[in-house]
């Protein structure tokens, strides 16, 4: 079979074919009388053999040595074509997400395509203070956008740089909550508490409120509290059990009881808020300090109801509780001192 036949029936050019035989890599087995290449069915095994090879990534020199040496193993070339195809595409992602920032900026001008390039660069610098430099440097034309901001706030470990990156978030103009809402649902814990807590700060963006409700449910303590205060902050029955789990652990039980307070105010939810509190207050695995805590909650709730279980808890067998409650019930003027802690 001629070069030409070959070539058409291989899918490689015969200038590519030319390349192999100068290379030792596929050599005719015979030349016509005319001295054109001549390929057996041999030789043309041996090409489509080379192109498998070359889609892998290989070399034509590893190539050659494959195909040549017989005690070659492919194991251990194979791995290293893992890694440097691994660390291609790292780049190739890298990249990618550069050209959608500088492409989200809708720059007017090339200008404004450096200004945006030169972020990224000062975002990626091992310096805290460069990175914060970045951030708060002087910004004219371009915009800077919310998702460029948000990957860095959320990678970003030092807490000055990151307190700069969420008020550079803030004022970006773009969607926060979409920007962070990548972050509320990532398998890492850190990065959720940290777009949890900054969707918290956000009041009425758009899909904040059913980031925060998904919250609720997640593994890490940290997230829900967030997600807990927030949203009792604004008036959302669901973060009620969160809430009062809050008071039972003694995690910011003084915000979560004065959330539940607030949430009191509608009488469907603080029949239920209460309910709960007393539940609480009787499970037998509620040691002192926890029914200390969970009386001190009942004065924050309004209402006759929340005063009867205080006089109640007056007479109770646990000193330090009924002593508390006496001093609570007594009125919001006569605390006893530390009876908040």
């Amino acid at each position: 079979m001629l070069i030409g036949e070959v070539a058409r029936r291989s899918g490689v050019s015969t200038r590519m074919l030319r390349h192999y035989d100068a290379l030792g890599l596929v050599r005719p087995t015979g030349r016509t009388v005319g001295g054109y290449r001549e390929y057996s069915a041999e030789d043309v095994r041996r090409i489509f053999h080379v192109e498998s090879l070359r889609s892998l990534g290989l070399s034509l020199k590893q190539i050659g040595r494959a195909l040549e040496d017989p005690a070659f193993t492919p194991s251990a070339l194979v791995g290293d074509l893992i890694r440097w195809t691994e660390d291609r595409l790292e780049r190739d992602r890298e990249l990618l997400e550069r050209l959608r920032a500088v492409d989200a900026s809708a720059p007017a001008r090339w200008q404004d395509v450096l200004r945006i390039v030169a972020l990224m660069q000062g975002l990626d610098s091992a310096s805290a203070a460069r990175r914060q430099q970045a951030v708060l440097g002087p910004r004219e034309s371009a915009p800077v956008p919310a998702e460029l901001l948000a990957r860095a706030f959320l990678a970003e470990s030092d807490p000055n740089v990151a307190g700069a990156l969420r008020w550079a978030l803030a004022r970006s103009g773009g969607d926060c909550v979409a920007a962070l809402a990548t972050g509320a649902r990532s398998d890492d814990p850190g990065i959720r508490r940290r777009a949890v807590s900054a969707i918290a700060e956000t009041p009425g963006a758009p899909g904040a409120e059913t980031l925060l409700v998904d919250a609720l449910g997640d593994p890490d303590a940290t997230v829900r509290r967030h997600a807990a205060l927030a949203l009792g902050g604004r008036g959302a029955a669901a973060a009620v059990p969160v809430l009062v789990g809050m008071v039972v652990e003694g995690a910011h039980d003084v915000d979560a009881a004065e959330t539940l307070g607030a949430l009191s105010r509608d009488p469907g939810c603080g029949d239920r808020i209460l309910t709960a509190l007393v539940d609480e207050l009787a499970a037998p695995t509620a040691d002192s300090a926890t029914r200390i805590r969970l009386t001190q909650a009942l004065v924050e709730l309004p209402g006759t109801p929340a005063r009867e279980v205080l006089r109640r808890l007056a007479g109770d067998d646990d000193h330090a509780v009924a002593l508390i409650a006496s001093a609570l019930v007594a009125g919001p003027d006569q605390r006893c001192p530390g009876a908040r802690g």
